[in-house]
């Protein structure tokens, strides 16, 4: 186990990851899907809450810093109008989905059960990001979700207390980021451009 104040590093990291996806937004680069975004802003807020009541001390940090990272990201998005993503069906309902699993995660008693709508909550969202990152990864910056993997090692290699409620969420936003970073490379990977596309 490492101790408590690599979180700090990972938390830098993120900031640095927000600064700069907001930077390309800024830029016309990136174009953030605002279905995405708006509810990776929520889960986490929520699974910062159920985490502290599980007893996680700092490894709390790399979950915070994945609600207040997107709430950064929308207020820059709504600033520069012209930097949002166009909302299709599909994209909504997708956040309808994750909005009523976000909700099962609030009412569920169960601290266990409840993570896992949250997970699923969060995945839903993060379908549409993925999808465009799929097919226009151009419109992606794949930096903020590097990041994203970076500080959520960190957060697991803190973590004193291994029970399922405290290391989930970090285990997923591994792998979600992870997908996401693919998604934007996937076509520069020569073994998947030849053999695959």
């Amino acid at each position: 186990m490492f101790p408590e104040n690599i979180i700090y590093i990972g938390v830098t990291l993120n900031l640095i990851g927000a600064f700069w996806y907001i930077k390309t937004i800024i830029y016309g680069k990136t174009r953030p899907n605002l279905v995405s975004w708006s509810l990776w802003m929520l889960a986490p807020f929520v699974g910062v809450f159920l985490q502290i009541k599980a007893g996680a001390g700092l490894s709390v940090l790399g979950t915070f810093m994945a609600g207040f990272c997107p709430l950064t990201v929308i207020i820059f998005s709504l600033i520069k109008r012209n930097a949002i993503w166009d909302i299709t069906t599909f994209d909504i309902i997708c956040g309808l989905f994750s909005v009523f699993a976000l909700i099962l995660y609030i009412l569920t008693n169960k601290l266990g059960i409840s993570i896992i709508f949250a997970i699923l909550s969060d995945g839903l969202a993060a379908i549409p990001t993925i999808r465009k990152a799929w097919k226009f990864p151009e419109t992606e910056t794949s930096l903020t979700y590097t990041v994203g993997i970076i500080n959520n090692i960190l957060a697991l290699l803190i973590i004193k207390n291994w029970i399922f409620s405290i290391y989930a969420f970090s285990i997923y936003f591994i792998i979600v980021n992870a997908t996401i970073v693919f998604s934007i490379y996937r076509k520069k990977i020569p073994l998947y451009n030849t053999n695959l596309a």
